[in-house]
């Protein structure tokens, strides 16, 4: 049964090793990916010291305004934090997406917000759009909330973070690329399960050997211990890692989500508001002014005004007690009034897309903070040598096999 199960993880290995290998080590280096560009560009993020008094909202996306005079605002993210900068969002197009001079920036962590509140369906994450945002986004300016001092634009799509994020999920190769990736994705299951299988020791002291890496040994048996030791210790870490990321490459697997936990993928509608002919809008201070009071204490308020007469304003926030970071509360208000129509808390969304929203910290090794992500990097790292030191043990086996072959001729031919 062994020889069945070593087949396949062998022809498994070989067909799309090299696609593992790739997607193993661009999902390293997006593991830090929030932490290295606020460390590698803090002036995007941070104030160097807290001011006497923060500008209103409507004067941050004013200082916008003022540098980019067409731009469209159309999202406003303030945090609690007194050193954090304000994250305005402009609309896509032309107008949104001229550099005006500043070095162009990187973070993803607006990018991350954004999509929070916009449907479950995570097979449609990622598509690029005008303005040099995703989905159609316009760029990111960061802006000092004491002095109104600009920095950006921000272009997800212009950053080293996209191209690995690109590489990751094969959107490089178009949807035969992104098919590729997920397909290999679903390979490496079927190639986790069956080396588990074929890890299985049939004694003890082969289960000892086979939980300790002899440092000392061969560059054979060492190149063995790499692969079948260390393959044990990451294989649970690897096999959550892939079946979650299957979420961003097929349909049919988020919709199975939503399936088998009996889950409506849209969730309640918004509530919308109430129209008033004339009538005055609610802005950005009244909007962030009613969403303290409804919602005290939380580490961000996003800001979205609505696209039509008849959608509320959304306000996403991050509790302190967020399970995670994209576990956001939405709060809803009447356009024209500023009337509370209603709050969406994470908790009260769904099952399935509780389920499906707690994949990406999953995937990304964020869901228990630094902890889970150095666990997260060590494991994806492990996870570029397998295919390596599995393609050295089979070169090493053929050689084996072809003297073996070699020496029963000679013994025949005497």
């Amino acid at each position: 049964m062994k020889i069945f199960f070593r087949t396949i993880h062998l022809y498994l290995s070989l067909a799309a090793g090299l696609v593992i290998a790739i997607v193993c080590f661009t999902g390293a280096v997006l593991v830090f990916e929030k932490e290295l560009e606020q460390g590698l560009h803090p002036e995007r993020y941070f104030v160097t010291e807290a001011g006497p008094q923060r500008l209103s909202p409507e004067q941050l996306a004013q200082a916008v305004t003022n540098q980019v005079p067409k731009a469209k605002v159309t999202g406003l993210k303030l945090y609690a934090d007194p050193l954090r900068t304000a994250e305005v969002s402009l609309a896509g197009g032309p107008e949104g997406g001229q550099k005006e001079g500043g070095a162009r920036t990187g973070g993803g962590e607006q990018r991350r917000d954004g999509a929070a509140g916009k449907g479950e369906k995570g097979g449609k994450e990622g598509k690029g759009g005008k303005g040099g945002g995703e989905g159609g986004r316009g760029p990111t300016y960061f802006v000092n909330p004491y002095t109104g001092a600009v920095v950006g634009p921000y272009n997800y799509r212009d950053t080293f973070f996209f191209t690995m994020m690109a590489l990751h999920r094969g959107m490089v190769g178009g949807p035969v690329g992104k098919w590729i990736v997920g397909t290999s994705t679903l390979l490496f299951l079927f190639i986790i399960v069956t080396g588990l299988v074929l890890w299985v020791p049939a004694t003890g002291k082969v289960l000892k050997q086979r939980l300790a890496v002899k440092w000392d040994a061969s560059w054979k048996r060492l190149n063995h211990d790499l692969h079948i030791v260390l393959g044990f210790y990451a294989a649970l870490f690897l096999f959550v890692f892939a079946f979650t990321g299957l979420a961003w490459s097929f349909e049919w697997f988020n919709n199975g989500i939503f399936a088998v936990t009996s889950s409506d993928p849209k969730g309640p509608e918004a509530p919308k508001s109430t129209l008033a002919l004339n009538g005055a809008k609610l802005g950005y201070d009244q909007a962030y002014t009613i969403a303290q009071q409804q919602v005290p204490g939380a580490l961000s308020y996003a800001i979205s005004l609505p696209k039509d007469s008849a959608e509320a304003v959304r306000v996403n926030t991050t509790s302190a007690n967020a399970a995670y970071e994209g576990a956001t509360d939405e709060l809803y208000l009447d356009q024209y009034t500023g009337q509370p129509l209603g709050k969406l808390r994470f908790a009260d969304r769904n099952l399935g897309q509780r389920v499906r929203r707690t994949f990406k910290p999953v995937h990304t090794g964020a869901i228990y903070g630094t902890p889970s992500k150095i666990v997260a990097l060590i494991v994806c790292m492990l996870g570029v040598t397998f295919p390596v030191t599995g393609t050295i043990m089979w070169l090493n086996r053929q050689k084996k096999e072809r003297k073996k072959q070699r020496k029963q001729a000679v013994a025949k031919a005497a």
